[in-house]
Protein backbone atom coordinates (compact mmCIF):
# COMPACT_ATOMS: atom_id res chain seq x y z
CA UNK A 1 0.00 0.00 0.00
CA UNK A 2 1.33 3.43 -0.89
CA UNK A 3 1.43 5.42 2.36
CA UNK A 4 2.78 8.67 0.86
CA UNK A 5 -0.59 10.44 0.81
CA UNK A 6 -1.69 9.73 4.38
CA UNK A 7 -0.96 11.99 7.33
CA UNK A 8 -1.92 10.74 10.79
CA UNK A 9 -3.14 14.09 12.13
CA UNK A 10 -6.62 13.75 10.66
CA UNK A 11 -7.72 12.00 7.50
CA UNK A 12 -9.34 14.14 4.85
CA UNK A 13 -12.50 12.96 3.12
CA UNK A 14 -10.41 12.19 0.02
CA UNK A 15 -8.01 10.05 2.05
CA UNK A 16 -10.93 8.29 3.73
CA UNK A 17 -12.43 7.49 0.32
CA UNK A 18 -9.13 6.06 -0.91
CA UNK A 19 -8.78 3.90 2.21
CA UNK A 20 -12.43 2.78 2.01
CA UNK A 21 -11.81 1.59 -1.56
CA UNK A 22 -8.63 -0.24 -0.51
CA UNK A 23 -10.50 -1.91 2.37
CA UNK A 24 -13.40 -3.04 0.18
CA UNK A 25 -11.85 -6.42 -0.65
CA UNK A 26 -10.42 -7.05 2.84
CA UNK A 27 -11.91 -9.62 5.17
CA UNK A 28 -12.38 -8.73 8.87
CA UNK A 29 -9.32 -9.79 10.88
CA UNK A 30 -10.73 -8.92 14.32
CA UNK A 31 -14.11 -10.02 15.70
CA UNK A 32 -15.73 -8.29 18.67
CA UNK A 33 -17.79 -10.93 20.46
CA UNK A 34 -19.54 -11.40 23.76
CA UNK A 35 -16.52 -10.26 25.81
CA UNK A 36 -16.47 -6.87 24.11
CA UNK A 37 -13.31 -4.80 23.83
CA UNK A 38 -10.82 -6.41 26.20
CA UNK A 39 -7.12 -5.62 26.65
CA UNK A 40 -6.38 -8.81 24.66
CA UNK A 41 -8.60 -7.65 21.79
CA UNK A 42 -6.94 -4.22 21.83
CA UNK A 43 -3.52 -5.91 21.68
CA UNK A 44 -4.73 -7.99 18.72
CA UNK A 45 -5.92 -4.81 16.95
CA UNK A 46 -2.51 -3.20 17.59
CA UNK A 47 -0.69 -6.25 16.16
CA UNK A 48 -3.02 -6.42 13.14
CA UNK A 49 -2.45 -2.73 12.37
CA UNK A 50 1.32 -3.20 12.68
CA UNK A 51 1.12 -6.10 10.23
CA UNK A 52 -1.45 -4.72 7.79
CA UNK A 53 -1.86 -0.94 8.27
CA UNK A 54 -5.53 -1.13 7.21
CA UNK A 55 -7.93 -3.60 8.86
CA UNK A 56 -11.59 -4.42 9.26
CA UNK A 57 -13.16 -5.17 12.63
CA UNK A 58 -16.48 -7.01 12.69
CA UNK A 59 -18.93 -6.58 15.55
CA UNK A 60 -20.70 -9.86 16.30
CA UNK A 61 -22.02 -8.44 19.59
CA UNK A 62 -22.21 -4.87 20.95
CA UNK A 63 -23.56 -3.78 17.56
CA UNK A 64 -25.45 -0.83 19.05
CA UNK A 65 -22.18 0.52 20.53
CA UNK A 66 -19.98 -0.15 17.49
CA UNK A 67 -19.20 3.52 16.75
CA UNK A 68 -18.11 4.33 20.30
CA UNK A 69 -16.16 1.09 20.67
CA UNK A 70 -14.43 1.63 17.30
CA UNK A 71 -13.40 5.11 18.34
CA UNK A 72 -12.11 3.94 21.71
CA UNK A 73 -10.17 1.06 20.11
CA UNK A 74 -8.63 3.42 17.57
CA UNK A 75 -7.62 5.91 20.26
CA UNK A 76 -5.99 3.23 22.39
CA UNK A 77 -3.80 2.01 19.50
CA UNK A 78 -3.21 5.48 17.97
CA UNK A 79 -5.18 4.70 14.81
CA UNK A 80 -7.95 6.38 12.83
CA UNK A 81 -11.46 5.11 12.22
CA UNK A 82 -11.85 5.35 8.45
CA UNK A 83 -15.53 4.44 8.58
CA UNK A 84 -18.14 2.26 10.24
CA UNK A 85 -20.47 0.61 7.76
CA UNK A 86 -23.06 -1.78 9.13
CA UNK A 87 -21.31 -3.93 11.73
CA UNK A 88 -17.85 -3.44 10.21
CA UNK A 89 -15.34 -0.80 11.28
CA UNK A 90 -12.33 0.08 9.13
CA UNK A 91 -9.25 1.15 11.07
CA UNK A 92 -6.03 2.64 9.71
CA UNK A 93 -2.64 3.38 11.17
CA UNK A 94 0.24 4.39 8.94
CA UNK A 95 3.22 2.07 9.23
CA UNK A 96 6.24 3.65 10.81
CA UNK A 97 9.34 3.86 8.68
CA UNK A 98 12.35 2.08 10.17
Amino acid sequence: MDGDYILMEKLTSRERNILRKEAHTLKPVIMVGKNGVTPELTAAVDTALTDHELIKVKFLDFKEDRRELSSSMANSVKAEVVSVIGNIAILYRELEED
